[in-house]
């Protein structure tokens, strides 16, 4: 029994550090850049442009995401790490957020003062449709998410089918 304990801690700590991503998962021919500002969502392809979708928010607030409840949608660089059909939203692609930039971002306005003691980062911030028949949300603008990206229905379809899991996107402003 001894004979074995080593060679398995050794199996055990190389298991832990290998990554069984697929190299496609980082090579995505795609990204998507989100203009909170225009509410407009673009993707580009290594050609450049391809298409333009409207998209709605957490709430009117529209700058960047605090902590977990505020219902803003967070600013930065991130990539769809999973994607699902879903029951309420149709389809959603889940973004990997928080990073490490987000955390350093939030540790940072803990320590000013900007955040609650108590508050938590948050999490689940994905790319999804609308509840069934809710379209009119997107055409009229109205922000209604946790701090998710929403779309029409027929448009998260498309995209679901053209971005795959790695794509990267960048939410911004302006």
């Amino acid at each position: 029994m001894r004979n074995w304990f080593w060679p398995a801690v050794l199996c055990a700590i190389l298991f832990s550090c290998a990554s069984f991503h697929s190299k496609q998962l980082y090579d995505s021919p795609y990204y998507i850049v989100i203009n909170k500002a225009k509410y407009e969502l673009n993707v580009f392809d290594d050609k450049g442009w391809m298409v333009t979708y409207p998209v709605v928010f957490g709430n009117s607030d529209l700058r960047d995401k605090l902590y977990e409840g505020d219902k803003k949608t967070p600013e930065g660089t991130f990539t769809i790490v999973s994607k699902k059909v879903h029951p309420k939203w149709d389809r959603f692609m889940m973004l990997d957020f928080p990073t490490k930039e987000d955390y350093d971002k939030f540790n940072e306005r803990k320590s000013q003062g900007l955040i609650p003691a108590d508050a938590k980062i948050g999490g689940g911030v994905g790319i999804h449709g609308t509840w069934p028949h809710e379209d009119f949300q997107i055409d009229r603008f109205r922000n209604w998410t946790d701090g998710c990206i929403s779309m029409r229905d027929k448009d998260v379809e498309e995209l679901y089918n053209i971005v795959p899991v790695g794509t990267k996107v960048m939410i911004k402003m302006n």
